[in-house]
């Protein structure tokens, strides 16, 4: 069975995986009521709900949860018998629970907004990065609960391989260094691609973009200004705007 400790550190990791626990059975049943599984995305397996047929079905469930962006939790309900030609008779009842991996935000550039962003993503739910060369800027007393890498952004913006999961949120203290994030950036697979300033900012960037002949679908993957039109001034109210449009994304809904 797998441990508790051993599950907190897949969810440490990000590493998305289903728990699956019995929490009913009836007459003859290979486990009992408490007894996990978790199964992870590449297949791989803690614990066991008693193998055979009645786990297989368990895996292949789970794996399903797995790719199902809408669902997050499933209940099985099987007569070993009747449903899977199990020997044993009885019946089993099995609570499927979805870990996804945490959704992250890189925010290149450690700014005023940058500060502000950060903290709001934090308190909901996003794990989050900041990047900037400026010691000065980036500093435990600016981004308690972010992890912070003091180095240049368009570097580590250049090495960043995305994912699903991924959002960016490009605002450092150059607008050259914030073309050059952006274009390192527009080919990488993310959840999310924005970039502070204004519309004029926005077109300028996409002309040069065109001219250095990234496609028209490349040009078009990052959003500028960021975040919901709220009317936002404050740094403040800047984050709130940022943030609200990176948990529509999350929650998939634009």
């Amino acid at each position: 069975m797998p441990r508790f400790t051993d599950i907190a550190q897949l969810e440490a990791e990000g590493r998305p995986f289903v728990l699956c626990t019995v929490t009913a059975s009836h007459g003859s049943t290979p486990q009992k009521p408490g007894s996990r599984l978790v199964v992870l995305a590449d297949g791989g397996l803690r614990g066991t709900i008693g193998g055979g047929a009645i786990e297989k079905q368990v895996v292949d469930a789970a794996l399903a949860l797995l790719g199902d962006a809408q669902a997050e939790t499933r209940t099985l309900e099987t007569h070993l018998t009747h449903d899977l030609g199990m020997c044993c008779g009885g019946k089993m009842t099995v609570f499927l629970q979805k870990h996804g991996a945490p959704a992250s935000l890189f925010v290149f550039g450690a700014g005023h907004v940058a500060k502000e962003l950060a903290a709001l993503a934090h308190h909901v739910g996003f794990h989050v990065t900041v990047v900037d060369e400026r010691a000065e800027w980036l500093n435990v007393e600016r981004f308690p609960n972010a992890t912070r890498r003091l180095e240049p952004p368009d570097v580590v913006a250049k090495a960043l391989t995305g994912g699903p999961h991924v959002s960016c949120c490009v605002s450092t203290h150059d607008h050259p260094l914030d073309q050059a994030c952006v274009e390192a950036l527009a080919r990488t697979p993310l959840a999310y691609l924005g970039v502070i300033g204004s519309e004029r900012k926005a077109l300028r960037f996409r002309q040069r973009m065109e001219a250095a002949g990234f496609s028209r679908d490349e040009v078009a993957r990052f959003e500028s200004p960021m975040g919901i039109d709220i009317d936002a001034l404050t740094p403040a109210e800047i984050a709130v705007s940022i943030v609200a449009r990176l948990i529509s994304v999350r929650r998939k809904k634009t």
